[in-house]
């Protein structure tokens, strides 16, 4: 899921950079809350990012448990 994350933000940082010069003839027209949409997305990425970097980390090291489990025959711990 992590690749996902990391697509997701940089095509908000993409829409930032494509906003960036625009930003005033987009609140002329009633559309200046889409750079901060823009920015909010890409910010609002990062904890979900490293909300999968530790999930994935956790569930990494319950296999590596689960599969050492099997190899000794020990039951594991839930």
């Amino acid at each position: 899921m992590v690749p996902f994350a990391l697509a997701g933000i940089g095509l908000w940082i993409v829409a930032i950079l494509v906003m960036l010069p625009l930003r005033d003839e987009l609140a002329e027209n009633g559309h200046g809350s889409w750079f901060g949409i823009a920015v909010a997305g890409a910010l609002w990425g990062i904890p979900g990012l490293l909300t999968m970097v530790v999930h994935d980390r956790n569930r990494r090291r319950r296999r590596q448990r689960t599969s050492d489990s099997f190899k000794t025959g020990e039951p594991t711990a839930s």
